[in-house]
């Protein structure tokens, strides 16, 4: 399921969209503030009565989704989309032209995008209309169920922390109340969800075996292995992998993939570019058997809809958050390069166990005055079904 696939259409935009610009602005994100600190408490309980203000007086007009608006364009739907922003203020009442899509338009069309987590293009798109089409009142309800939340995710005593925001599908490295460094990431499909849990970092694993999970086998490894066993393939040699029944390795040839023993077997994949961890394996203790990790598709990064794993949290650029994990230990990122291209699994347990939380966030407002929202991508938040759509 696609729900970024709208950007960028010649035929549609006289300027045509920048899929670079896309792919660097997802996968690179901007340190910015810590979604949970003390220090946002405040600003969120400020935007709460913002918006009972906005949902008291009627809420905010709607727009058509099969619609496109641009720099350019004139009419009712943009004196509609000009209202939208100037009640949220996004856009400043006194700005421009009140039927027109201006300068001051697309830059207030910008800001919206930042705070709901899109690309700002400054086009209005399906997906930036679904976004603003979320009622006012759903939005209340947002901020008022993640101010629970905020308040008791704000860490009490730990100056160093990890924190993984699910529905933003990014990974922040805090110490000293600064964003030290932002990682874009990919996080559990709608059905395979990644849990919500707090936990310390104990090791981390470079070039590592990989064991595939029930559910991954079930699901993925087996059906692939039968299409590939009726085409005379072998999956197991394809993706340099080993079969072991009762600790002992089996013979591939003597695998029969239509039978249910496959189910029973322990399938290990060897350390290699491809391996599906990655060259980097994050350990933190779980009774999910959840972790975070490189990957060798890296391209996943680069798109605004990352809900694409069994569960794990994939890394963008996770050579930086392994090293400052293990900077204590006596690493820096020279040596976790070096380690990589020496291709030698080793297990490293690092001394201070960082704290680690995997957490759900769909709203949040940072000292600045931005107020933020995420898609609600489990549907953890009962509100309105668009808040979980775009």
């Amino acid at each position: 399921m696609n729900f970024g696939g709208e950007y960028g259409n010649s035929e549609d935009w006289s300027q045509p969209y920048d899929r670079g610009f896309a792919r660097k602005y997802e996968s690179q994100p901007a340190r910015g503030y810590p979604t949970v600190q003390q220090e946002n408490v405040a600003p969120m309980k400020v935007a709460i009565k913002r918006y009972a203000g906005i949902v008291s007086k009627g809420g905010w007009g709607t727009l058509p989704k099969d619609i496109k608006l641009k720099v350019g364009n004139s009419g009712k739907h943009v004196e509609t989309l000009r209202s939208r922003l100037q009640i949220t203020g996004d856009l400043k009442v006194s700005a421009g032209f009140i039927k027109t899509f201006d300068y001051y338009v697309e830059q207030a069309v910008k800001r919206f995008q930042k705070r709901h987590g899109l690309t700002p293009t400054g086009y209005v798109d399906k997906t930036t209309i679904m976004a603003l089409n979320v009622p006012a009142s759903s939005r209340l309800r947002q901020l008022r169920i993640n101010l629970t939340r905020v308040q008791s995710l704000v860490p009490k005593n730990s100056k160093k922390y990890i924190f993984v925001n699910i529905p933003a599908a990014q990974i922040e490295a805090v110490e000293n109340g600064q964003v030290v460094s932002r990682h874009s990431g990919v996080v559990g499909k709608l059905d395979r969800q990644t849990p919500i849990l707090n936990s310390r970092v104990s090791r981390v694993s470079f070039n590592p075996y990989w064991t595939v999970p029930p559910t991954v086998l079930r699901k993925d490894l087996i059906p692939k292995a039968r299409r590939y066993a009726k085409s005379g393939r072998d999956i197991l040699k394809t993706y340099r992998m080993t079969a072991f029944k009762g600790g002992k390795k089996l013979d591939p040839t003597s695998i029969n993939w239509e039978s249910d023993e496959v189910f029973k077997y322990v399938y290990r994949q060897d350390p290699w570019e491809d391996n599906s961890m990655g060259f980097v394996k994050i350990h933190f203790p779980n009774k999910h058997a959840v972790f975070l990790h490189d990957t060798p598709s890296k391209s996943l990064f680069g798109r605004n809809f990352r809900a694409d794993s069994s569960g794990c949290v994939r890394v963008q650029n996770v050579s930086q958050l392994v090293a400052w994990i293990l900077k204590g230990d006596g690493w820096d990122i020279d040596r976790v390069a070096g380690i990589k291209r020496s291709k030698e699994t080793l297990s490293v347990r690092n001394k201070a166990r960082v704290p680690m939380m995997l957490a759900y966030v769909t709203a949040w407002a940072t000292p600045d005055g931005m107020v933020e929202f995420r898609r609600d991508l489990y549907g953890r938040d009962n509100v309105d079904v668009t808040a979980s759509a775009y």
